[in-house]
């Protein structure tokens, strides 16, 4: 690259409409992490993991931007590493002749109309909030030096693997597999390592799966708020382009999300008699999900037909599948193995079938569309790239834990006596000041107490077990007390 164009401040191939529009559309999706789900995630859980759950996904905002900077960019949308066709050669983006210069992908022989350090960010808060979604399902027990550890080991093993293979030009990307916006990479990704880590993190407390109330859900709701408004980046800005197709991204997004809140509002009234508000951003938050891998691919109509299955498809995992006994064992916390992993599956699928011709075109593919188009093979396709996410991230994930606990010696899990007391213990901090001059609550002043064995389990304030609130993948269908059962 030439001196002059490093100190252009128009050179040629810079489109300044699509340089505005990447930059608003990654500054959304930072907005969907910090502060989407740190309050979606701290309203949720009990008062006393406000602040650790909150922290947990600026931590990881922090951290994923290093790695990402200094070597993980180029490993998700480089030059392929060698023979290596699952991931490209790792290197710093920190240069000015590197962030001025126009965007290239070589792997997948794309270039934009905008430079490399606004693809940078754009890319970045995409792996970011893959993370913090996994984390959804750690909440309320893992220890904060394994979570400060397995991010980036996550975010370098796992998650540009998959940002490679679908998006940067490896091996599902050359065979067709379509993900418009990250319903594999970052969804299904996301779900299948939360489940897989909370795993081998093991559960919480017992007490706190009988007794988990939300510590306030119209400070939930401000987040899914978040979340959805700020989805319109999340999908708009994947064409790379303020294009048509990102409109049509942007409503697609917005008309499938509505259908599935309403659906599984409906059926949480159906079945339960009560509309939780809860049930309803679930519904809401699968609904984002599964348009994304189609987003700009299909049209009006199988936004609202994807919308309908995502309401109803993960609802039916929820309510059925999570209240069985053996997947009780796993404690995901804010069931994302339903809204992510099921979601994300449940969207790619669809995908397959109602992809279009146009929409591939208008997105600068020349794929014939899916089944709905004469294209059966896109299905086929779909389940391909599915399998492979959820394969490596089952192992992938397994790997890092396993190594984070046995080989660094890092405890997964808090101590029970932590557990017990929640930010206090951990952070020395509460969320809220709840007496007259900001004191903190009698348990976490007596903190020290638990860890000394002077204060025991027992002697801590219990609730009826037939009133507590329960984990997310049974909440939707607790809401009549007498049906309940607790583990």
């Amino acid at each position: 690259m030439s001196s002059s164009d490093l100190t252009n401040p128009a050179p040629a191939w810079l489109d300044k409409g699509d340089q505005a529009w990447q930059l608003t559309a990654g500054t959304l999706v930072a907005l969907q992490s910090i502060p989407g789900l740190a309050i979606l995630y701290a309203g949720f859980v009990k008062k006393k993991w406000a602040i650790n759950s909150a922290f947990m996904v600026f931590y990881a905002f922090s951290a994923t931007l290093i790695c990402w900077v200094i070597w993980a960019y180029k490993m998700g949308f480089g030059e392929q590493w060698g023979n290596f066709p699952l991931v490209g050669a790792p290197g710093p983006v920190l240069t000015m002749q590197q962030n001025l210069g126009q965007t290239h992908l070589p792997a997948a022989g794309l270039t934009t109309n905008f430079n490399l350090s606004t693809m940078i960010y754009f890319q970045f808060v995409f792996a970011a909030i893959t993370v913090i979604i996994l984390g959804g399902s750690l909440l309320g027990r893992i220890n904060i030096l394994a979570w400060m550890v397995f991010v980036p080991l996550w975010i370098t093993f796992s998650y540009t693997v998959g940002a490679f293979s679908i998006w940067g030009g490896g091996f599902l990307y050359q065979l067709g597999v379509l993900d418009y916006s990250g319903g594999y990479v970052i969804h299904l990704s996301s779900g299948t390592a939360g489940f897989t880590a909370a795993y081998w993190l093991g559960p919480r407390l017992q007490r706190d799966r009988d007794s988990f109330y939300p510590n306030n859900i119209l400070l939930m709701l401000v987040g899914a708020g978040i979340l959805w408004v700020c989805w319109n980046g999340f999908n708009g800005g994947d064409p790379y382009a303020a294009s048509p197709d990102a409109g049509v991204a942007v409503l697609n997004t917005n008309i499938c999300t509505a259908m599935s809140l309403l659906v599984w509002t409906t059926l949480d009234y159906i079945f339960f008699k009560k509309p939780s508000v809860i049930g309803a951003v679930q519904g809401e938050i699968t609904g984002l999900v599964a348009i994304t891998p189609a987003a700009g691919f299909v049209t009006g109509w199988g936004a609202i037909v994807i919308g309908a299955c995502s309401g109803s498809i993960p609802w039916i995992s929820m309510n059925v599948l999570g209240r069985q006994k053996w997947m009780k064992q796993v404690d995901d916390v804010m069931g994302t193995v339903h809204t992510h992993m099921v979601a994300g599956f449940t969207g790619g699928f669809l995908t397959g079938i109602f992809a279009t011709i146009d929409g591939c075109a208008a997105f600068g593919l020349t794929n014939p569309g899916g089944a709905i188009e004469g294209n059966g093979k896109q299905v086929w396709l779909q389940i391909v790239g599915a399998l492979f996410i959820i394969g490596y991230n089952l192992f992938m994930t397994s790997v890092i834990c396993l190594f984070i606990k046995y080989v660094l010696r890092i405890p997964l899990r808090m101590s029970d006596e932590h557990l017990m007391v929640g930010d206090d213990a951990v952070h020395g901090e509460e969320a809220y000041a709840l007496f007259f001059e900001g004191e903190r609550s009698h348990l976490s002043l007596h903190g020290a107490g638990l860890e000394s064995g002077q204060i025991t389990e027992g002697q801590l304030p219990h609730t009826s077990p037939t009133s507590g609130h329960v984990s997310p993948a049974e909440h939707s269908s607790s809401r009549d007390k007498d049906e309940v059962k607790m583990d």
